[in-house]
């Protein structure tokens, strides 16, 4: 199997934030989540909230595990998400690039082997996370609406989520 492949294999697979628990992340010795913004955290383009996301946000808090947004969208929303659930963020990330990574790594206090990386995108969070040895965790997007671009990107995606679950790394 060749390094490309390997390195878009997310170590989890989620059907949404709210699946990953607190104790699950502990249990793994990880200390720190690395939370992507947009269709992870808050459907595409939005700034609002989610009453769920904040209780697992909280919930997380609570648990001792210590958070960061690390988004390629531009500061200003990047900004108002991270102080309305009073969490630092990287903005302008241009992940799968490492510095980003390197940077909440350093908000954060953690290693790489002690933290986790979540988002909706394969081939920014989950390549980008494992380039670093993150603990990578793909979710399924919140919601449809997104960048053209995006969207593009999907349509690659999909043939490698095909390959993924035929190498049973993900399951459905």
């Amino acid at each position: 199997m060749s390094m490309m492949w390997k390195r878009l294999y997310p170590a989890l697979h989620l059907k949404k934030l709210a699946d990953l628990k607190p104790d699950y992340l502990k249990k793994r010795g990880l200390k720190g989540v690395l939370l992507d913004l947009d269709n992870t955290l808050v459907e595409w383009g939005e700034v609002r909230v989610a009453p769920e996301t904040t209780a697992w946000v909280q919930e997380m808090k609570n648990a001792g595990l210590k958070l960061c947004i690390i988004s390629n969208a531009l500061e200003e929303r990047v900004k108002i998400v991270g102080e309305t659930l009073g969490i630092p963020w990287v903005a302008r990330a241009v992940k799968p690039r490492k510095s980003p990574f390197k940077k909440a790594l350093a908000l954060l206090g953690t290693t790489p082997g002690e933290t986790a990386t979540v988002g909706d995108q394969l081939f920014t969070d989950v390549w980008g996370g494992n380039r670093m040895a993150l603990f990578t965790i793909w979710t399924r997007p919140i919601s449809r609406r997104e960048l053209f671009y995006t969207k593009m990107v999907r349509r690659l995606e999909r043939l490698v989520a095909q390959h993924l679950k035929k190498k049973g790394i993900i399951g459905e």
